[in-house]
């Protein structure tokens, strides 16, 4: 047989073996937002089996000693890929796992780091919070992604609490922790990176995907107040883009809470009924949303009775 037909046959058998191997998984896709600062963005929808329930952003800084996570998603699949992309780029320890609030699409990944040993990172009325509804959000997660993933699912209780601000340090790196009285959730913590400026601010700022208001409307508004003073070069959002300038990258997410209240006390003022605030509050801002028809009449609800008792 001639060399060249020994090598074409030989081709055509690794291209055989090779077509009935499965498909290597895709790395997850990350961005580096600023110099050692990652960030996973999520999907503007709702947790289900098409999207694996990648829906929340999620990221990581890497210090000279060691890294933070924060936030690890809805799921153990998506954090082990989460942590997957970590090693491609440090083999340096993961000491933090920080959560941004209790809500299941930013927490449900924790147990893939459990083998790390990290601190688990969260407000200091995040357990509560999250043991208050563990139930709920447990069989939520098995409607969405089924029995399996919410087998694995683990609810780590946080090993560091912040009551109002904790500095930890990745080695030559700091990063300022901050506790926020209750807003989007009662248990909002916001991370920032001093090197880079790079704020995370979890569900305190969305874009593109409606916020959800699960705390306090006006309280909302009242740590936006603050935090938008705050000096950062960029902000992380809880949904939406990698990043965006701060702090124009709250605009919308404050737009929409003083349309929403707004249109409640108008509402109110000229005795409108709960039922009409569901359809008609903040009406104006569904051309600027992803999940404005499915999120805005619980919100519009919510709001309307926290405005009741001004």
């Amino acid at each position: 047989m001639l060399p060249n037909m020994k090598a074409l046959i030989g081709a055509i058998i690794l291209f055989r073996i090779a077509g009935s191997l499965p498909a290597a998984a895709a790395p997850l896709p990350v961005e580096e937002v600023a110099a050692g600062v990652f960030v996973h963005v999520g999907v503007a929808a709702y947790a289900d089996r098409s999207n694996k329930g990648d829906v929340a952003n999620m990221g990581f800084i890497i210090g000279a000693d060691a890294v933070a996570v924060i936030d690890t998603g809805n799921s153990p699949a998506l954090a082990r890929d989460l942590r997957d992309a970590i090693r491609q780029r440090t083999s340096l320890p993961i000491r933090y796992v920080i959560n941004t609030h209790m809500h299941p699409d930013h927490v449900f990944g924790n147990g893939a780091f459990l083998d790390d040993r990290p601190d688990f990172v969260a407000h200091a009325n995040y357990q509560s919070a999250l043991m208050g509804r563990a139930d709920a959000y447990q069989r939520r997660l098995e409607e969405d992604l089924g029995a399996e993933e919410a087998d694995k699912a683990v609810m780590v209780p946080p090993t560091l609490t912040v009551g109002d601000k904790r500095e930890l340090d990745l080695g030559g790196r700091p990063i300022e922790l901050v506790a926020w009285p209750a807003g989007h959730t009662n248990n909002d913590l916001t991370v920032m990176d001093r090197t880079t400026g790079t704020l995370f601010a979890g569900d305190l700022v969305f874009q593109r995907r409606l916020p959800t208001v699960d705390g306090s409307a006006l309280g909302w508004l009242r740590d936006l107040d603050k935090l938008t003073a705050m000096p950062a070069a960029r902000v992380v959002p809880g949904h939406g883009p990698a990043s965006a300038p701060w702090p124009d990258g709250a605009a919308d997410t404050l737009r929409y809470l003083n349309t929403l209240v707004g249109d409640i006390r108008a509402l109110q003022k000229e005795g409108g009924t709960i039922e009409r605030a569901s359809v008609e509050a903040a009406a104006s801002e569904r051309q600027h949303w992803n999940l404005f028809d499915e999120d805005n009449p619980r919100n519009a609800v919510t709001v309307f009775a926290e405005l009741e008792w001004e």
